[in-house]
């Protein structure tokens, strides 16, 4: 079965309106939280949070060690050994990497 033109159209326009759409929402997400901070300045009630960096690392790497986890192994089980496989390996090897320096930075904190 033969898809026509304006079939064709269509299925290309919709992920170009969706990143048009997408990227206003962020735009103007990002102009409320700028007035935001600026007005809670101007008012000195503006209390800047301190990023904890170890719970974003502990958080990141569980959830890219999962990720990668089961991709490597999905990949693993439909492609076997190949470049595909680089797919998997690259965020679990990520989320290890920060849950060693979480666990590193702990025993260096204590």
């Amino acid at each position: 079965m033969e898809r026509t033109t304006a079939a064709q159209v269509i299925i290309a326009v919709i992920p170009i309106v969706g990143i048009v759409m997408g990227s206003i929402v962020v735009f103007f997400y990002l102009l409320w939280h700028h007035k935001r901070k600026t007005l809670l300045i101007q008012t000195k009630q503006y209390e800047p949070h301190r990023f904890d960096l170890e719970s974003f690392c502990l958080f990141c790497g569980l959830l890219l060690g999962g990720i990668g986890l089961c991709l490597t192994i999905f990949l693993q089980l439909v492609n076997g050994r190949g470049i595909g496989l680089l797919g998997g390996v690259i965020p679990l090897a990520i989320g290890v990497s920060l849950l060693l320096y979480f666990v590193i930075k702990r025993c260096l904190k204590d």
